[in-house]
């Protein structure tokens, strides 16, 4: 078993458990105090995990409201969404994640012809339905007011569909290419599924903060776009996996 792979378990027996010592890790997972310990002082280099007292807990995050969210790292979101756009055809039928990052591809997407929009942001589906597009709004529950939409009859929405493209933000990703989980994980799923392509968008601020469950990791999408140069070591790992980097643009 490789260092990431033993690194994995860590998290997944801590999610399961909440508190647990390095010696019950070493048990476990049949491997030295001194292999055991390298993986803890690296996942808390990474910010995923943090050892107090002889024991390991997993980080934990501070949610912040998506009022706040969209007011951070604008300028760099703008360049994201542009870029994510730039991959948007005439006749496409796209998935857009409620995520602040996601939804700064409307105002690049107002001039597509024959353009199908789905989405669990309200917001997102009420601003392009003024435009030639059409919109289709994921039904369920609010989970994040004012407009993102969750829960078990969004996912059942949305695997009823099928994309060309598909376009996701999450709170975090680390410099490996590990992508953070949270609550739209199913919905996420469903339409992955049933996409042609797609496209992990994340702005650099977000790279090696702390989270507490994993979603993906790179092999599960067909672009990464970012203003974030990931490492080589993280591109060679993914081969099939494009990269690529927003360009920075004034206003």
């Amino acid at each position: 078993m490789g260092a990431k792979e033993r690194q994995e378990q860590i998290l997944a027996i801590l999610e399961k458990e909440g508190y647990v010592t390095a010696k019950y890790l070493s048990e476990v997972l049949s491997y030295s105090s001194a292999t055991i310990n390298r993986d803890l002082n690296a996942l808390q280099q990474q910010q995923r995990l943090t050892r107090t007292h002889g024991g390991v807990e997993l980080a934990r995050t501070q949610y912040v409201p998506i009022f706040f969210r969209s007011h951070k790292m604008r300028a760099e979101k703008r360049d994201i969404g542009r870029a994510a756009a730039s991959f948007v055809k005439d006749g496409d039928t796209i998935f857009i994640d409620g995520s602040t990052t996601a939804q700064c591809m409307e105002q690049f997407l107002i001039h597509r012809k024959d353009l199908t929009v789905i989405t669990n942001n309200i917001v997102l589906a009420a601003n392009l339905s003024a435009y030639a597009i059409k919109v289709i709004c994921l039904g369920g529950t609010v989970v994040e007011a004012p407009s993102m939409l969750g829960g078990n009859e969004t996912v059942e929405f949305a695997a009823r569909y099928r994309v060309d493209k598909m376009f996701f933000a999450t709170r975090a990703v680390t410099s490996g290419g590990t992508v953070a989980g949270g609550i739209y994980d199913l919905m996420l799923k469903a339409l992955a599924k049933n996409a042609k392509e797609v496209f992990y968008l994340v702005d650099h601020k977000k790279v090696d903060q702390p989270f507490e469950t994993i979603y993906c990791d790179f092999h599960a999408v067909q672009y990464v776009i970012s203003d974030y140069d990931f490492p080589t070591e993280t591109k060679n790992a993914f081969p099939g996996t494009q990269f690529v980097r927003s360009e920075k643009t004034e206003g």
